[in-house]
């Protein structure tokens, strides 16, 4: 008789794991890649820092990493993408720029175009601002260190797409603020 409960049991807890490996993955696809923002509310990306996303905005949910000592968001604006990463860093913004200016030539293709230039946010933190460009897109960047927080903007798309933004985007960047954890 015991054996019977065994099976029983055997069988409901398979059942289970069959409707969660299948469900899951199905109610995954079901949901939206993206979500609307509401307009002129910040937006906590993680690591303290903080802005309000470009109006129309869309925040890609599979690439939000909002935590206490790191974060990351990706806005979409059509076809045009913002990134925000926030990361612990013990060294100064030339050490920062040297590291975000890294990873975008290690992109196959991509080369930073032209001089650095000096970037005030609306809350006076100060960055430095760049371009760069790849195979099929073009893009600029900024990029922060405050109080052991480095955080690093990149914003890009095709020509036309990403001219029609620019004052969209530049607004949400000069809004951003840092409140390190502590």
């Amino acid at each position: 008789m015991a054996w019977w409960r065994n099976l029983a049991g055997s069988l409901a807890l398979a059942l289970v794991a069959a409707a969660v490996a299948l469900g899951l993955p199905a109610l995954d696809r079901r949901l939206p890649e993206a979500r609307p923002l509401t307009p002129g509310l910040l937006y906590h990306v993680g690591g303290g820092v903080r802005l309000v996303p470009p109006a129309g905005a869309l925040l890609d949910i599979a690439r939000a990493r909002p935590g206490r000592r790191t974060g990351a968001a990706l806005f979409l604006l059509g076809p045009v993408r913002l990134a925000v990463v926030a990361t612990p860093f013990a060294r100064d913004l030339a050490a920062a720029a040297t590291r975000l200016r890294d990873k975008i030539t290690a992109r196959r293709g991509s080369q930073v175009t032209g001089p650095e230039q000096p970037y005030v946010t609306a809350a006076g933190l100060t960055g430095l601002a760049g371009g760069y460009a790849g195979p099929d897109r073009i893009g600029r960047y900024v990029v922060f260190v405050v109080s052991g927080v480095a955080v690093e903007v990149t914003v890009s798309g095709h020509d036309a797409e990403l001219r029609a933004t620019l004052d969209h985007v530049d607004a949400s960047v000069r809004s951003l603020t840092v409140r390190p954890p502590r």
